[in-house]
Order: C-alpha cells, then sequence, then structure tokens
C-alpha cells in the first residue's frame, strides 16, 4: 500500500510512448518497467461509451494504472483530495501514469473513443475506493478545499 498522505496529482505523468512510423501505419510498442513504470497484470478498454459521457470516478489502494486513448480523445480528472488536475488524451503514443492513491474519473469522451487501461494488479474490488468521503479519510488524510485545478 502507498502512503496517501504523500502522493499527489504531480506524481501523475505524462508519458509519450515509442511510435515506430511506417508508410503502412505506426506501431507504438509498450514494455513493462521501460516505458511504464510498473509490471502488466491486466488490461481492459472502454469503448461504446456515448459522446460527453464519464466513467471511473473512484482510486485505488495498491493498483498502479496507465491509461491510453488508443482512438478519439477524453480527459481525465485527477485529485489527490487537495489538488485537481485536468489531463487531455487524445493520442495513442501518449499515455497517463496514475499512481495508487488518486482519485481519477475520465470524461468528456468523444464519441468512438476507445480508453485502453494498463494495470499493476488483477482486478480485486478490496483495492478500490468508490465513495469520495472515503477516499479523502483514506490514509487518515485531512480534507481540505481544493486548492486549484492545473489545466493541462
Amino acid at each position: 500500500m502507498i502512503d496517501r498522505k504523500s502522493i499527489t496529482v504531480f506524481d501523475c505523468s505524462i508519458i509519450e510512448l515509442p511510435k515506430i512510423k511506417n508508410r503502412a501505419g505506426n506501431i507504438t510498442p509498450v514494455h513493462n518497467n521501460i516505458e511504464i513504470p510498473f509490471a502488466v497484470e491486466r488490461i481492459f478498454y472502454l469503448y461504446d461509451i456515448p459522446g460527453g459521457e464519464s466513467r471511473g470516478a473512484h482510486a485505488h489502494k495498491a493498483c498502479h494504472q496507465f491509461l491510453i486513448s488508443a482512438s478519439g480523445a477524453f480527459e481525465v480528472l485527477l485529485d489527490d483530495g487537495k489538488t485537481k488536475r485536468l489531463v487531455q488524451l487524445n493520442r495513442p503514443y501518449i499515455g497517463l501514469y496514475i499512481p495508487p492513491g488518486i482519485w481519477a474519473s475520465e470524461i468528456n469522451f468523444s464519441s468512438g473513443a476507445i480508453c485502453l487501461v494498463l494495470a499493476s494488479h488483477k482486478y480485486n474490488e478490496e483495492d478500490y475506493i468508490r465513495n469520495y468521503d472515503e477516499f479523502l479519510n483514506y490514509g487518515k488524510l485531512q480534507s481540505s478545499p481544493v486548492s486549484g485545478c492545473t489545466i493541462f
């Protein structure tokens, strides 16, 4: 488990993945512990989300995640309980690393968008924090008003 008090939205990082160009189409390889900072145990993707809709809205206690817009675009609203940060994903070779202890919501999906998620752990419902008030209290973090929002 991660010390929730020490994790902030600025521990989330945008990572540009390698892009191998070819006139017949591009390819982006992803290797455990090389392009992303953890070993992948689970891969899933979100699709058929109506334009403008949202997903996510939870945090993880131990699971690291890496989100990629495989197609289309969406935004990720990151929240550490004190600060919020908005990140837009709209290229298949750009990903967002989210460590455990961050509340994340995927919002404003474009029509036809696909969100590819690489996760460090297999699915375990016990790892999820789905109630925002519980998230604020997780790790004895004292909740406080949001101090600002950085938009990228």
